[in-house]
């Protein structure tokens, strides 16, 4: 092989290094690359295939519940961020400003969006009149700015790519049933689409969103035994259209303000991806989200009619809408195999001068690693059914992780036991003071995930002051 050829390179074992690890598959798997910038990320072909991919699925959920795509500035005024005291106040150590334009002084400040709720209630001041204009239901994709002070590929861009949905209803009721509708479909492109499970809760009013009566949460486990907040969905109640005064006549021609939601999921699931089904030979893709779900690799493909199959292959698995591609360069077939095995493909299949003899070609699972002689006479039937197959096993695999590294505790000290024993999420039950909720976190160095829908009593007692409990909450540490 030429001396000039690209290497496939070893990574980092997690096991001796989680961290360097997930860098290291970021880096060589190709997804990403930094930038002068400190927090500014460049997301390369590969990596934004698999954000279109979730986009694509996303954006058809949204549209088949009526929403509608718009696209909002990305400057805010100073003025307009200033009418909500709790979410300026929230998003303040994050904003970045605009000061200069055009070699003059402005005479306001303009925070680049850290989210847009602001814009929407300005526009929706503008627009809304009567009761026949609700509900209102919205979604932007773009980018947003936090003035991150650490940053890693994925987690925790200053700069990142999100959809933000927003949406007015005329009742209380209908905002509710909107949000736990989005958190619903947050839920099911996870673990349908990703294979990803998740914990659907709460959060407590210490982690909700800046602004918010109330904070939905889907939360996942990585292999590491930490948690990713996955994607949150809010109710504002009517908070944002007194402050922004936004009124509409009612059906007996009443004024009155309407009640908002708002709800994001970003690129850092991409990372999520990665810390779930990622091994050390780096990416494993579920088939669904996959950019590339079959490799073809040719063997022997100086040999004559090998390259020439291999592209009736490709064309048979192509043609039934397997996002397939063959690997036709003069690499040899141990470094192809790695290079796909790096970047997750998570199905390979193998063709050489034997396997034409005898009509099959050879199945290549990625998760398993399993080897399968398939014939090519209806090959993309069943590369389709291993396929779905592989889908399964992965989600099957990561609730294993969840599920065996999910425990219960009854005091502070069970959990910080827990958690320096290995980690994982921890079940504890919770007063609903903000003291506590504190206390337990300088006593075991976790935060509060969610208080989830599916609760369990596990004492009548607050885990970490002993009185009367409210509610059941799942600890963890976070990214």
């Amino acid at each position: 092989m030429a001396a000039d050829k690209k290497q496939v390179e070893q990574i980092t074992d997690m096991e001796s290094d989680f961290a360097q690890w997930y860098t290291d598959v970021c880096r060589k798997a190709e997804l990403i690359d930094y930038t002068s910038v400190k927090g500014m990320f460049i997301l390369r072909p590969y990596g934004y295939a698999i954000w279109e991919n979730i986009q694509r699925e996303l954006d058809g959920m949204f549209k088949k519940t009526g929403h509608q795509n718009v696209s909002m500035p990305m400057l805010i005024p100073e003025s307009l961020l200033q009418k909500e005291k709790d979410h300026v106040e929230g998003f303040a150590p994050e904003c970045a400003w605009v000061t200069v334009g055009g070699g003059e002084e402005l005479e306001e400040r303009l925070c680049i969006r850290p989210t847009s709720e602001t814009l929407f209630c300005e526009h929706w001041a503008n627009i809304l009149h009567s009761w026949r204009d609700l509900p209102i239901l919205y979604n932007q994709w773009c980018s947003v700015l936090r003035w991150e002070k650490s940053s890693r590929p994925f987690l925790r861009h200053r700069e990142f790519l999100w959809q933000e949905g927003h949406t007015l209803h005329a009742t209380a009721e209908e905002a509710v049933r909107e949000t736990e509708q989005q958190l619903e479909a947050y839920a099911s492109l996870c673990e349908d689409f990703l294979a990803m499970p998740v914990v659907k809760g709460l959060k407590t009013d210490k982690e909700k969103f800046a602004g918010a009566e109330r904070t939905y949460t889907i939360e996942c486990m990585m292999h590491d035994r930490k948690a990713l907040q996955n994607g949150t969905s809010h109710y504002f109640g009517d908070g944002f259209a007194r402050a922004f005064g936004i009124t509409f006549a009612d059906r007996e021609n009443t004024l009155r303000h309407p009640h908002q939601t708002s709800w994001g999921f970003a690129t850092r699931t991409i990372g999520g991806l990665i810390m779930t089904h990622g091994d050390n030979s780096g990416l494993v893709m579920p088939p669904r989200v996959a950019p590339v779900q079959i490799a073809v690799i040719p063997v022997a493909s100086h040999k004559p009619g090998v390259n020439e199959k291999a592209g009736e292959l490709l064309r048979a698995l192509s043609g039934a809408g397997l996002r397939a591609n063959a690997d036709f360069s003069d690499n040899s077939p141990g470094w192809k195999f790695a290079e796909h095995e790096m970047k997750g493909v998570p199905l390979r299949i193998e063709i050489g001068p034997r396997d034409i003899e005898a009509g099959t070609c050879l199945a290549v699972r990625r998760d398993s690693g399993e080897k399968l002689s398939l014939p090519l006479d209806g090959v993309a039937e069943r590369a389709g059914l291993l396929l779905g197959d592989i889908q399964r096993s992965l989600f099957e695999k990561a609730r294993r992780n969840l599920d065996g590294h999910t425990y219960a505790a009854k005091s502070a000290g069970e959990v910080r036991e827990i958690i320096e024993g290995g980690g994982g999420f921890v079940k504890a039950m919770w007063c609903g003071g903000a003291e506590c909720e504190a206390a337990m976190k300088d006593a075991a160095g976790v935060s509060s995930r969610c208080m989830p829908f599916e609760q369990e009593r596990l004492s009548d007692a607050c885990a970490v002051c002993g009185k009367p409990a409210k509610s059941m909450v799942v600890w963890g540490v976070a990214y």
